[in-house]
C-alpha cells in the first residue's frame, strides 16, 4: 500500500526566500581574545626604516587608531564560554554542552521531555526532563541493547503511550513506554529504511512517519508497524546556489498541527563541511502529507558566518514554552570546537499574522538568555549498584555484558575489538585521572575516544606505558611502568599531556604529547565527539575505579 500523494503546492510569488543579509562581520574571537579581521588597507606593509618619516608616522596613527576601534568592538560585544551567567549578546541559550546531537523534545502537560542520537553507545537514548525547556535533568536510557548506530530519533506522545522512533541498522525502529521514565519496550523493527523519522497523526486518527528525502510511510493504528513503501511527499526548499553548503540533504522531518495547519519543520545544507551548511527550514499544509508550501522567511534558523560563536546550526524542533511563547530546540558546532560534538541550543520564535514562525532575532542580534550548563562531567567512585547516566559503552551488545562491585566497573576485552568505557567531556580545558587493573594480559589505557580507530591517549601494555594514536600503540617511546594503574590526561586547547603513576601520588609524564583538534567529523566522518574512556582490547578483564575530573580555569 503506497501513500497518494497531493498535487505539489507552489511557493506564492515573491515568497520563496526573505533573503536574509547577512549580518555584518565583527572581530573575530577565539578564547576570548580578539583577532583583526581583513578589511580595507590590511595589505599595507610599513618598513622598518621608514617610520620616522611624516608618511609613516600617519600610517603608524592610522593603524593606532583601527587597533583602538578593534579592541573597543571586542569590549562592547560580550563573549559566552557557556557558564551558568547570563549570555545576553552571545545567541543561542545553551542548554547542554558537550556532544547532544538532533534533539527531538515533547511537551506533556507541564513536563518536557528530550532526547537525541546516541550513536553506538550502550545503553542509549538518553531522556532529559524540563519544566522551562532551559534547565534540564536526566532521566534514564530508552535503549538498553546495540541494534546500530542510533541518529537523530522522534520522541511522541500519542495517546496514553510515548513512542521514540529511531533509525538504526539501516532500518528504523520503535520503542514505546507509557512513562518517558520508563520502563521503555523491547525495540521493534519497522521494517523501512532511511533516517531522521519524524510522527504525525492526521485526521481520523491515521499515523505517518515522515523520513529523509521528503518521503513518508502510513503507520499501522498502534504505530508499531508500517503500511506500504515510502513515497515522495516533498521537495525541501530551494535555497541560493550561492551559499557554501555541505549538500542539499533534506532530513530531519518534525511535524506540528498548529491552528489548523501542519507544519513541516526540516534541516537541509548538510550536517557538517563548512560552518555555514546547515539549516532549519519550514513549510506547511492543510495535510499532514501536503501538498506543502514554504515559508517565505526560510531559512528560520542558520550559520550565516564562520565568525559567529555557533557553526552548522539546525535540526530543529518548534514546541510551545510554558510561559506561552514558542521556542525553537536545535543543534550547532560551537566555532573552533567540533571536538565536541553537536551541542543543544534553544531560542523563542515568534508567530506572524499570516501565521508562519520566525526567530526572534533571524538576523544573527541576539536575545537575553541564560545559558545553562545542564551537563557538566562528574568524577566518579562507581559505589553506585548501577552505572551512572554519564556513563555508557561502545562495542558491547547489551547492558550485561559489564558489572559493578566493590567501587568498579568491570568488563571483558574482546580480541581485536576495542570495548570502551566512555563519558562526553564537558569543557574545553581539563584534567582527568581514573585506575585501570587488569587480569590476564589485555591491552588497555586512558584515552579520548572518537571512534573504533580514532583514539588517543596513554597506554598500557606488557609492563610499559606507551602513546596511544590512531587507535594503535606506539612502542618507540615506550616508558618502563611496572605495575603502572594510574592515568591521567590533561587537555587544554586541544594540547594534550599525559601521565602515568603506580600510586596516584608520584607522576611522570609521557615523553610524547598530542594535538587531538583533527579528531572531529570533518577529517573522519561519523558526526561523533570527543570522549574521555577506558578501552580494551586481547584478552583478560579490566576494572576501573575512582574516576576523577577537573575543569581547568
Amino acid at each position: 500500500m503506497s501513500i497518494a500523494v497531493p498535487p505539489r503546492s507552489e511557493a506564492p510569488a515573491g515568497g520563496v526566500s526573505r533573503g536574509h543579509p547577512r549580518p555584518a562581520l565583527s572581530p573575530r574571537r577565539a578564547g576570548g581574545r580578539c583577532e583583526p579581521t581583513a578589511g580595507p588597507g590590511s595589505g599595507t606593509e610599513i618598513d622598518d626604516d621608514g617610520i620616522g618619516n611624516e608618511a609613516g608616522a600617519g600610517l603608524v596613527r592610522i593603524a593606532l587608531t583601527a587597533l583602538a576601534v578593534l579592541f573597543a568592538a571586542c569590549g562592547s560585544v560580550p563573549v559566552s564560554r557557556i557558564e551558568n551567567r547570563p549570555s545576553a549578546g552571545a545567541g543561542p541559550a545553551v542548554v547542554l554542552t558537550g556532544d547532544f546531537p538532533d534533539p527531538t523534545v515533547v511537551r506533556d502537560g507541564s513536563a518536557y521531555y528530550m532526547t537525541h542520537s546516541s550513536f553506538d553507545r550502550v545503553p542509549g537514548l538518553l531522556l532529559w526532563r524540563s519544566s522551562d525547556l532551559y534547565n534540564w535533568e536526566p532521566l534514564t536510557h530508552a535503549l538498553r541493547r546495540h541494534v546500530g548506530n542510533v541518529w537523530a530519533p522522534d520522541l511522541v506522545k500519542h495517546g496514553d503511550l510515548f513512542y521514540l522512533y529511531f533509525p538504526a541498522g539501516g532500518t528504523n525502529w520503535v520503542t514505546t513506554a507509557a512513562s518517558p521514565e520508563g520502563p521503555w519496550s523491547e525495540p521493534i523493527d519497522l521494517k523501512v529504511g532511511g533516517i531522521d523519522p519524524g510522527h504525525v497523526a492526521g485526521p481520523g486518527g491515521r499515523r505517518y512517519l515522515h523520513l529523509n528525502g521528503g518521503r513518508a510511510v502510513e503507520l499501522a493504528s498502534d504505530g508499531l508497524s508500517t503500511l506500504g513503501e515510502p513515497s515522495k511527499i516533498y521537495e525541501g526548499w530551494d535555497y541560493p546556489s550561492e551559499w557554501v553548503t555541505e549538500c542539499f540533504c533534506l532530513e530531519s522531518p518534525k511535524l506540528l498541527h498548529h491552528e489548523g495547519f501542519y507544519y513541516l519543520t526540516s534541516a537541509q545544507g548538510g550536517t557538517a563541511g563548512p560552518s555555514t551548511s546547515h539549516m532549519v527550514v519550514s513549510a506547511r499544509s492543510k495535510s499532514p502529507l501536503g501538498p506543502w508550501e514554504n515559508s517565505p522567511l526560510n531559512p528560520i534558523v542558520r550559520t550565516w558566518s564562520s565568525l559567529e560563536p555557533w557553526w552548522s546550526k539546525g535540526h530543529g524542533t518548534v514546541v510551545e514554552g510554558p510561559d506561552n511563547r514558542w521556542y525553537i530546540v536545535y543543534h550547532g558546532y560551537e566555532n573552533g570546537y567540533r571536538t565536541m560534538g553537536r551541542q543543544t541550543l534553544v531560542e523563542p520564535v515568534q508567530w506572524n499574522e499570516d501565521g508562519w514562525y520566525d526567530v526572534s532575532s533571524p538576523d544573527g542580534e541576539a536575545f537575553e538568555a541564560d545559558s545553562v550548563r545542564n551537563y557538566r562531567l562528574q568524577s566518579e567512585d562507581f559505589e553506585d549498584p548501577e552505572l551512572s547516566l554519564q556513563w555508557h559503552f561502545v562495542g558491547i551488545d547489551s547492558t550485561d555484558q559489564y558489572s559493578i562491585s566493590d567501587g568498579a566497573v568491570e568488563f571483558d576485552a574482546a580480541g581485536d575489538r576495542p570495548r570502551v568505557l566512555h563519558a562526553l567531556a564537558s569543557d574545553h580545558n581539563y584534567e582527568a585521572e581514573v585506575t585501570i587493573d587488569i587480569d590476564g594480559s589485555p591491552e588497555v589505557g586512558f584515552v579520548l575516544y572518537y571512534g573504533r580507530d580514532a583514539f588517543a591517549g596513554i597506554g598500557y601494555l606488557n609492563g610499559q606505558a606507551v602513546l596511544i594514536k590512531g587507535g594503535q600503540p606506539f612502542l618507540r617511546d615506550a616508558v618502563p611502568c611496572a605495575g603502572c594503574r594510574r592515568f591521567k590526561i590533561r587537555m587544554f586547547e586541544h594540547d594534550v599531556a599525559l601521565y602515568f603513576s603506580n600510586d596516584g601520588s608520584d607522576w611522570a609524564q609521557h615523553p610524547r604529547g598530542l594535538e587531538v583538534s583533527g579528531l572531529q567529523t570533518n577529517n573522519l566522518g561519523g558526526f561523533s565527539s570527543l570522549k574521555l574512556g577506558v578501552y580494551a582490547k586481547g584478552s583478560g578483564s579490566v576494572r576501573v575505579e575512582d574516576f576523577q575530573y577537573r575543569v581547568i580555569e
